[in-house]
């Protein structure tokens, strides 16, 4: 089949083998050329395996550190009419490269959020691994269903406080356009939490822990994201901050189950990045088109591998975890580069002063374009999208 893009709405909805390759391979270069993380994990399990910071997180793992992965995710394979989804396509090159290396590399497809995937994980560590030492959650889902009460929660994208009117950008037609978003009933809040909030990975560490399939010392970290003023109503003080909120609530509450083994739970705050998940966030991507140009002009732009390699090498390995860096709530900053008061007022600064017209001068139109098309496998040079390919 010859594969091109159809695009609808935030949404790709074919994918490209050979591209999807080409990127994981990419990732993969980049973290070689690094260098091997000083004491970092040998045996590492990832929730949410196959694409964005998950699927960096696994990639960091096996070929910076040597590690044997187990992936989860919830990926579509082809049909025979249609393409895979990009995160099919991800895994199969991610488990290709490992297999290559001589590195373990096991992948379970399947509902992370229900309990046979949590003993199907339990069973595959205990008899393939032992144990593992580090445990990454990467979920980004928009619904959940309850493993014990069988009930469905769909997450909302809106302010708590009343309704919320910014600029955002409609990426169909490369206008700068005004949303408005309606403020959340409480219910939605509560459901948004339930998906995005912090049960599930607490449900994960309390099975696994009492699977006795952590090794003494494991560490496990999930990822989470605050953001700068111009998002905080939609984002951090909005539905999505709710849950962000609980999720760090039971990091602390995780933490002090983990050092019963000796171990750690932790948050790291990352940074905003051209995403499935973050293309469908009114306000996030003008905001991110804006950033990206000054980080790339101020020459500190990173995509989820660099953020990930930094995350391993500068702040989680080559010291004990009680001397993992962290801020005064306990998270890991590695949203650091992009918060800089400097990066912060240039972005805020185009902000005000960004139109349709301008946009493309002011911001990274056309970056953002070429990045949100690379995560379904387009937009490599040395990729014959004309070719008729396997899918």
């Amino acid at each position: 089949m010859i594969v091109h893009p159809k695009i609808r709405g935030f949404i790709c909805t074919t994918a490209h083998p050979v591209g999807c390759a080409r990127s994981v391979e990419e990732q993969i270069r980049h973290v070689e050329s690094k260098g091997t993380v000083a004491n970092g994990p040998k045996k590492v399990l990832v929730i949410g395996a196959s694409t964005g910071y998950g699927l960096a997180s696994r990639i960091m793992a096996a070929f910076g550190s040597g590690a044997a992965t187990l992936g989860v995710f919830f990926e579509r394979p082809s049909d025979g009419k249609r393409t895979a989804t990009a995160g099919w396509y991800n895994n199969q090159a991610f488990e290709k490269a490992a297999h290559a290396k001589g590195l373990y590399a096991r992948s379970l497809n399947g509902d992370a959020f229900s309990d046979d995937m949590k003993h199907q994980v339990a069973d595959a560590i205990r008899q393939d691994l032992g144990q593992v030492d580090l445990v990454v959650y990467s979920l980004a889902s928009p619904r959940r269903t309850h493993p014990k009460t069988g009930e469905t929660f769909r997450s909302a994208l809106k302010p708590i406080v009343g309704n919320y009117t910014n600029k955002s950008f409609d990426f169909d037609k490369d206008e700068v356009i005004s949303v408005t978003l309606e403020q959340a009933a409480p219910q939605e809040v509560k459901d948004t939490i339930a998906v995005m909030g912090g049960e599930d990975w607490e449900m994960w560490i309390d099975h696994l822990k009492s699977a006795e399939v952590l090794a003494p010392g494991c560490l496990t970290v999930a990822y989470s994201y605050i953001g700068p003023r111009v998002t905080q109503p939609i984002y951090r003080q909005g539905t999505i901050g709710a849950a962000k909120d609980d999720l760090e609530k039971t990091a602390k509450k995780l933490d002090g189950k983990m050092a019963a083994i000796g171990g750690r739970a932790l948050v790291a705050v990352n940074k905003a990045l051209v995403t499935q998940a973050s293309s469908a966030i009114p306000f996030i991507s003008l905001y991110i088109v804006l950033l990206m140009k000054v980080m790339r002009e101020k020459g500190i732009h990173e995509g989820c591998i660099e953020q990930i390699v930094r995350l391993f090498h500068d702040r989680l390995y080559g010291r004990s975890l009680q001397d993992v860096p962290v801020d005064e709530e306990g998270r890991i900053r590695i949203d650091d580069w992009e918060m800089r008061s400097d990066v912060q007022a240039e972005v805020e600064k185009m902000w005000d002063s960004v139109t349709t017209e301008n946009a493309n001068q002011f911001g990274g139109v056309d970056a953002y374009h070429r990045e949100f098309l690379r995560l379904f496998g387009f937009g490599f040079p040395d990729v014959d999208y004309d070719a008729d390919v396997e899918i």
